[in-house]
């Protein structure tokens, strides 16, 4: 019987292509070995093994993507992002941008998390491999307004509102402007930039309210737009933050 052989080599001499496009085609998610989908090109296979090459495939370097988590409260970033798996990926359907990316093992990999938040928060939660992204939200991430809302208990102060959008100051440190508005009775709406959002219970206290829970809905343009909480879905590509 003979030797397997690398997965890459086999494919190669079926679609009658370069090594590096066999590659392509295998690590695009196009290739399945008895009916099961292999991305690995170094794999190995059996001579008796089926293999089959998607007739849709195309020969092409994958797109790095970024991916955008409702992460739940009590999880940190480093933690939420075991959530970011196939089986949690959100439907798709009336999102802008055209066709989702198809899900390859590839997506889940050197993903850097951006714009940190609360492990007490829930929220948008972003993490990507776009070199452009991840510039973007550290270069400006003083410029991005973060859009967040807060359960809270008790009474406002007198001028508590005012206090909010522009008179607090952390350890000797005058707050940038924010701006802030009242969604219900218990909830209000903050809109800031150049802050830790951590620092927003804080300012509730400060201003005799009582935070019981915060959410981030927008980060940018980017909204969390009725993604089920612990799910994910793929940053549109016409999305700009």
């Amino acid at each position: 019987m003979a030797e397997p052989i690398r997965l890459a080599k086999r494919v190669a001499a079926l679609a009658q292509c370069s090594r590096r496009e066999a590659e392509l085609f295998i690590e695009g998610g196009w290739v399945r070995v008895d009916g099961v989908v292999v991305e690995e090109p170094q794999s190995r296979v059996a001579e008796q093994q089926n293999v089959v090459i998607d007739p849709h495939a195309v020969a092409e370097d994958a797109q790095p993507v970024t991916l955008l988590l409702h992460k739940p409260v009590g999880m940190g970033y480093d933690e939420a992002q075991r959530l970011l798996t196939p089986a949690n990926h959100a439907a798709e359907a009336g999102t802008s941008g055209g066709a989702s990316p198809r899900i390859l093992k590839r997506h889940f990999a050197k993903l850097a998390p951006m714009l940190d938040m609360p492990a007490q928060a829930s929220g948008l939660a972003v993490y990507s491999q776009d070199f452009r992204i991840v510039r973007k939200l550290t270069e400006d991430a003083l410029l991005i307004e973060q859009e967040l809302v807060v359960e809270v208990s008790g009474t406002i102060r007198d001028g508590g509102m005012a206090l909010l959008a522009n008179g607090l100051a952390y350890r000797g440190w005058r707050l940038p402007p924010a701006k802030v508005s009242w969604q219900s009775e218990t909830r209000l709406r903050f809109a800031i930039k150049g802050m830790d959002p951590a620092l927003v219970p804080w300012m509730c206290e400060e201003v005799g309210l009582r935070p019981l829970s915060m959410k981030r809905l927008r980060l940018g343009r980017v909204p969390l737009a009725g993604l089920p909480l612990g799910q994910w879905r793929y940053l549109p590509a016409d999305a700009r933050f």
